[in-house]
């Protein structure tokens, strides 16, 4: 069967209009109602859960969320005005700045959002805001690296020739470190580092965070990229917890300007319903009592310096956080982006 362009159009525009009612069935009667909030989260339900519960306790308003790995930017986009959701939450800069690019988020002026939440970890204008750091360390083995410091420039050393391991180059987490890269050094310099690192590479990039810790446990490599987090994930794991004893977790650049961090973050949807609501949402997540909560929960470090993170994080020693705007690593994941492609770090290793 086919149609005319006619026809296309007017399917998709079908598809736009039915993608927005199922949506809003996702929430009965929730869009309009008094004592409600309406989240899309990229965050897994279990990180978020005892937030909300806490949330409801103390306000009485009810939650309601809705979870996805992907696509939620494009659903807020799609929906437009009849989007029943009232906030965004995401696990990184990436995508909160991609939601204010594509127009569907609003600014928050809140004295209370400002005072609990650095400026480097919210946007100027106030269309988004951090909740939580994690650094980009590196997973060092115990048994083969006995240096208990490294910096990021030094991974592109010809010493590490063969040793490290690394997930994908375009991943959004190694986006943010290499925009981080290019902040700090410009672009020919990154470039240089990038080419220096993948002939470092033991192999080709692949896996998550978790399985270069794997391979440094099994000798395919003796240093890798991954965020803090990974690590308390995989101690809690029975099936993982030997790759997470096999390592140490260096901050690269804790003795000058600091390791590189990314952040989760929420943002206001530009129709949001329940605007009143989810503004205190925002604002009780900013506050101590929630990043306490947060911070517990997912092994994260917390924005507020009033809460402290989890007994696992605070073992492996202080983080020194990067200073350098979170907005300005946003506007070079671009940049970042393409120069993964021009040095065809996925391939891996040139010999």
């Amino acid at each position: 069967m086919t149609y005319s362009t006619k026809g296309r159009r007017a399917l998709r525009a079908f598809a736009h209009a039915s993608f927005s009612l199922a949506a809003i069935a996702l929430f009965p009667l929730a869009a309009h109602a008094d004592g409600e909030v309406n989240i899309y989260s990229y965050r897994e339900p279990g990180l978020i859960d005892p937030l909300m519960k806490a949330f409801t306790e103390e306000t009485g308003i009810k939650t309601n969320v809705v979870h996805s790995r992907s696509g939620l930017n494009e659903r807020l986009a799609a929906e437009g005005r009849n989007s029943p959701a009232d906030l965004l939450f995401t696990v990184d800069i990436g995508r909160l700045n991609e939601a204010k690019t594509m127009g569907v988020t609003q600014p928050v002026k809140s004295e209370a959002l400002e005072k609990a939440i650095p400026a480097a970890y919210r946007d100027p204008e106030g269309h988004w805001f951090g909740l939580t750091l994690r650094s980009r360390v590196v997973y060092a083995s115990k048994e083969r690296v006995s240096q208990d410091s490294i910096t990021y420039e030094e991974l592109a050393d010809p010493k590490w020739k063969g040793r490290i391991c690394s997930r994908s180059g375009q991943h959004p987490y190694n986006i943010s470190l290499i925009a981080s890269m290019i902040a700090h050094h410009g672009e020919a310099e990154a470039e240089k580092w990038l080419r220096g690192l993948k002939e470092n590479l033991a192999q080709k990039p692949s896996g998550g965070d978790r399985e270069q810790a794997r391979d440094v446990y099994s000798g395919k490599c003796d240093l890798a990229i991954g965020n803090t987090y990974y690590v308390a994930l995989m101690m809690k794991n029975p099936e993982q917890k030997a790759w997470a004893d096999a390592i140490k977790v260096l901050f690269p650049n804790a003795a000058d300007r600091g390791s590189h961090v990314n952040i989760s973050g929420m943002a206001l949807a530009k129709y949001a319903p329940n605007k009143e609501n989810a503004i205190k949402l925002m604002e009780f997540l900013a506050s101590p009592k929630a990043q306490e909560i947060y911070a517990q929960a997912n092994n994260e470090y917390p924005i507020s310096s009033e809460a402290k993170p989890s007994k696992i994080v605070q073992s492996w020693g202080a983080l020194k956080p990067d200073t350098l705007p979170i907005e300005t690593i946003a506007s070079l994941r671009k940049k970042a982006s393409e120069l993964v492609d021009k040095v065809d770090f996925d391939a891996g290793p040139s010999s």
